[in-house]
Formats: structure tokens, sequence, C-alpha cells
């Protein structure tokens, strides 16, 4: 039995220690290299080459080793096996870390205060709200949006959540669907968008969708914090909205072309805040115990945790 790594900007010596280390008794292969096509049970794909998982007859599930799923649904001829996405204690840590952090910085003010550092200006804010002044909204309230909501609810924050259908979630506020939509943003001083990138999501932080954001706000503008996809917004629409005072600040760590291109202009905006797509950069030894454990499961005939909706893209 043969597990195949599709693991396109990933070490794959590191990747095959690992899972050879987990995985006893099964071969661990790497695309590129010779193997036996017809022993593959198990691909671990992370933007693998369009068409490189077909032929693969005995193929079982195709494991992404990252929260999100579209590198593989864009793949049309992607085999018609179960999916696996990681849900992994560590990289749900890490998400909410981020968004946390991100939340407080945008709070303080920091971008404001790193300015006046520079220029050597000494000039407190006498008004500073507190994180109960201050509505956050979480587009897309799974695993990730509710640990972060709960983690920022502790610290003080008023926070709600939007989902595209309706569900239990004790303990926030929670708007779902199209016709929801409005209130949510009208009551929202930092959106933080976690959602995950599908045709219905594909673009969605746009003008029309940003403009909607709370104008009554303690923080005087709202606030954009983008941790799920970068095919989720439209930065050329971003970049406007920051110029004519309908955003006050964006957070973004995942882009429309990664990595972000040397000459994009949101490099060297004042209000911009760029990271290299590492809010969930969980730690290597996680992600290898989670995907085995999901093959692992498999084997023994259980249905491990993260199975995906194709129809749904999550």
């Amino acid at each position: 039995m043969t597990v195949l790594l599709a693991l396109q900007g990933w070490p794959l010596d590191v990747w095959r220690e690992k899972f050879a280390a987990l995985l006893p008794g099964m071969e661990i292969v790497a695309l590129g290299e010779p193997f036996d096509r017809r022993s593959v049970h198990y691909a671990i794909a992370w933007k693998h080459p369009l068409r490189s998982l077909s032929g693969l007859p005995n193929l079982a599930a195709i494991l992404s080793p990252g929260a999100g799923v579209d590198h593989l649904l864009r793949d049309p001829d992607l085999p018609p096996v179960p999916i696996y996405r990681i849900i992994d204690a560590d990289l749900t840590t890490r998400m909410s870390e981020y968004v946390v952090l991100h939340s407080l910085l945008h709070l303080r003010g920091l971008l404001r205060d790193q300015a006046h550092q520079r220029q050597h200006r000494w000039e407190p804010d006498f008004l500073q709200p507190a994180a109960s002044d201050v509505r956050v909204g979480i587009l897309g309230f799974g695993v990730l949006g509710q640990d972060a909501a709960s983690k920022l609810a502790n610290i003080g924050f008023d926070v709600a959540g939007w989902t595209r259908s309706e569900r239990e979630a004790p303990g926030f506020e929670l708007f779902w669907g199209e016709a929801q939509l409005p209130a949510f943003l009208a009551r929202t001083d930092i959106l933080v968008s976690l959602l995950p990138l599908t045709d219905e999501t594909r673009g969605i932080l746009n003008r029309k969708l940003l403009s909607g954001l709370a104008r009554d706000g303690r923080l005087g503008r709202p606030v954009l914090i983008n941790a799920g996809r970068g095919g989720l917004q439209n930065e050329a629409d971003i970049l406007e909205l920051l110029g004519d005072g309908t955003l006050g600040a964006v957070s973004l760590d995942v882009f429309e072309t990664e990595p972000l291109p040397a000459d994009s202009p949101l490099w060297d905006h004042p209000s911009v805040l760029v990271t290299p797509h590492s809010a969930a950069m969980s730690a290597p030894d996680a992600i290898a115990r989670s995907i085995a454990g999901q093959i692992l499961a498999i084997e023994t005939g259980q249905t491990p945790e993260g199975q995906v909706d194709r129809t749904r893209g999550y």
C-alpha cells in the first residue's frame, strides 16, 4: 500500500520522513518519482499539478494538509473519491492567535503609533476605546471562526458571526444567509473573514460588501482582516476603499496572487498590514499526526473528521 505525496512547495524529504514514521508498513512516494500507480491508496496533496492524481485505480482518499480544499477542487480531473481537510487543534489555535493579535492591533491603533514613532511624535490617544466598545463580525463560523470568537469574547470584544446557512452557536449572535448579511455588516466594526473559497464566495470582499460595514463605530472607520483565502478579496476595491475613507485599515494574510508581487501597492500602503499566508502555519508534526490519524481511521473502517462536501466546496 502506497501513500503519494503531491505537495508543491513543501520539503518532500521532511514530509516523507514524518509519514514513514507515522504510517509503518506503507510506502511513501512523491510525484516525479517512479512508482506503481496501482498501489496508491492515499494522496496527500497541496497545489498538485492538474490531472496528476488521475490514473490511480485504487485511490481511496485525498487528504489536504490545510484547512481549505480549493487548491484540490480546481483540478477538473480530480478523482471521485472522498476528500479530507485537516482539522487540528494546533492549526485552530494559531488562526485564533492571528485573529486576536490583529483585532487588538487595530483596537489599540498600532498603525498610528508606528507612524508617530517614525516621525518622533509623542501623541497618546486619550479616547482609546475598550474592547467591549468594538463590534467584531466573523464571516465563516465553523471550527476556526467559533474558536476565534470565543477568544475575542474573553478579551471583551462584542462578537457576532455570519454563515451561509442556519446553525446553532450558543453564546453568540449569529446571522445567516444573504437576507441577514446587511444587518450583520451594519453592526460590524472589525470584519474577520475566515470563509472557504467557493464559487459563491469568490471575490465577496468587494466594494459592495465592504461599503455595508458600520459607519458609527468607536474605531471611526471599519477594519478588514482576511485570513481565509486570497480569492475572497478584490484588492483593487480594497485599495480604493482605503483611499476614500470607507475602510480605515486592513490586515491581509492571503492574496489574489501569491507570493504577493513586489510591485503591489499593498506592500507600502500605510493602512495595510501584510503577512505571508502564515496566519495558521501549523507545526509540521501536528499536520503529519492529523493526516496519519485520518488515514489510519479509514483503514479501520471509520470516517475521520474533516470530510469535504464537494458540492459546497468545504
